[in-house]
């Protein structure tokens, strides 16, 4: 009898031994199958020659420069954590709490990072509670103003905030987004908070996000669920109106506009609209309508990893953003297009900055190389517009010479007129392709 339930006992061990397995099988399959692969390298052909846009210089956030910051910096996130975590009078309780979640977590984590992550399981459960601790009490402190110490170096020093949100939104600084939920589902939050990670998120960013969208527009886009916090802000640009579809058989190869003075030359005008998101562009009878820009010393480093994102992970149908840089870049040719598009308030720029700013469209216009660009059925509504427009103009040309003899002089001259404008656009282009060489 006592061996049989002892085999009985061995039996119901095996078992559960068996399902325990079977558990941890499923769900690392689970884990696989909705984790993304979402967080990476720049590609090679944008980091070449613009490190210093994708790489922090302040903070290190996650595996991919785990611990080449300053060190200044790593104590101040060990300070943040000690006062978020010692909100609560038992300061051990709550720490325990935070490993034993975060090495449930540890597999889904390490998956989100395309190239794999390197570090032993203790060195990579404390990377994350120390940079997700980080990131919730900065959020923190950043609203509620009452959390800050007088000497905080982060709000006390000149300039370190701005830096810091630059930092936060490169794409190999950061960590999976559901850490930093998870994390704030458990951590001693200030009583006098009452809001969500992700409202308190978009209160930090909402200065590096370009446009004149309002507010209310930007949080809804910041209430969807992203990858990690750069995937978030991503969400803020994509367009919401339906895309131009273009003609069936065209060409999908890059084909931009031309810059913005010859397309005021071929009498298409511009006007300041005021779209849902930066990217809401439509062209309405010869009127090209555009979001209004504003142009600071962030704006390259947050278009530059917003380009990476998109070349990196989405489908080339998806490369909204990747597309906008490139229209933008084809309208910007110099300072005189900057300056025409500047008049309509569709780009704003410090004056004294004028240079730089239409650099920088130049320079991102090389690095966005959309596959099949989002507008490119825009573009062809805008081209077809430009060609409808001179054959108008050549029938009313035919049919004042049938009338009168006397036009002929006024005919030749809009001969040499139309060669002449042909010529110069002609040289322009060499100049533009010689110039992005």
């Amino acid at each position: 009898m006592d061996n049989r339930r002892q085999s009985q006992t061995r039996d119901h061990v095996s078992v559960d031994v068996k399902e325990d397995a079977l558990v941890s099988s499923i769900k690392d399959k689970m884990e696989t199958a909705i984790t993304s692969i979402s967080i990476s390298r720049v590609p090679d052909d944008l980091r070449k020659g613009n490190e210093n846009m994708y790489i922090p210089d302040k903070v290190s956030i996650g595996p991919l420069h785990h611990g080449n910051t300053l060190k200044s910096m790593d104590d101040n996130k060990w300070l943040y954590v000690y006062a978020l975590l010692n909100r609560k009078p038992n300061l051990e309780a709550s720490l325990d709490r935070c490993v034993e979640l975060l090495r449930g977590l540890e597999h889904r984590a390490r998956l989100s990072y395309k190239d794999g992550v390197n570090l032993p399981t203790d060195d990579f459960v404390q990377m994350m509670l120390v940079d997700g601790c980080f990131i919730i009490e900065l959020f923190l402190k950043y609203t509620l103003k009452n959390l800050r110490h007088r000497n905080d170096p982060i709000f006390s020093t000149h300039g370190m905030l701005s830096d810091l949100r630059c930092n936060l939104m490169l794409l190999e600084n950061q960590i999976p987004y559901f850490i930093l939920q998870r994390l704030f589902q458990i951590v001693p939050i200030p009583r006098n908070c009452g809001l969500s990670l992700n409202e308190l998120a978009f209160r930090f960013f909402k200065r590096m996000i370009p446009g004149d969208l309002q507010l209310k527009v930007l949080q809804e886009r910041f209430n969807h669920e992203g990858y990690h916090l750069l995937d978030l802000i991503h969400h803020c640009f994509l367009p919401t109106y339906p895309r131009v579809q273009p003609k069936e058989g065209g060409t999908q190869q890059q084909q931009g506009l031309d810059c913005a003075t010859k397309l005021k030359k071929a009498r298409i005008r511009f006007k300041k609209s005021h779209g849902k998101s930066l990217l809401d562009i439509k062209f309405v009878n010869g009127v090209l309508e555009l979001p209004s820009l504003k142009v600071n010393k962030d704006t390259e480093i947050l278009f530059r990893n917003l380009i990476a994102l998109e070349q990196s992970h989405c489908d080339s149908t998806q490369h909204s953003f990747t597309s906008y840089a490139f229209l933008m870049g084809s309208l910007v040719c110099s300072e005189k297009d900057l300056k025409l598009l500047g008049k309509q308030q569709i780009l704003i720029y410090e004056k004294d900055k004028r240079k730089e700013a239409s650099e920088l469209f130049g320079k991102l216009c090389v690095a966005a190389k959309p596959m099949d660009s989002y507008y490119r059925g825009l573009f062809e509504h805008v081209n077809e517009y430009r060609r409808t427009h001179w054959l108008g103009f050549w029938q009313r040309l035919k049919h004042s010479r049938a009338k009168s003899p006397a036009s002929l002089v006024v005919f030749i001259l809009a001969i040499m007129l139309i060669v002449l404008t042909f010529v110069g656009a002609f040289f322009s282009v060499l100049t533009f392709c010689l110039h992005h060489i």
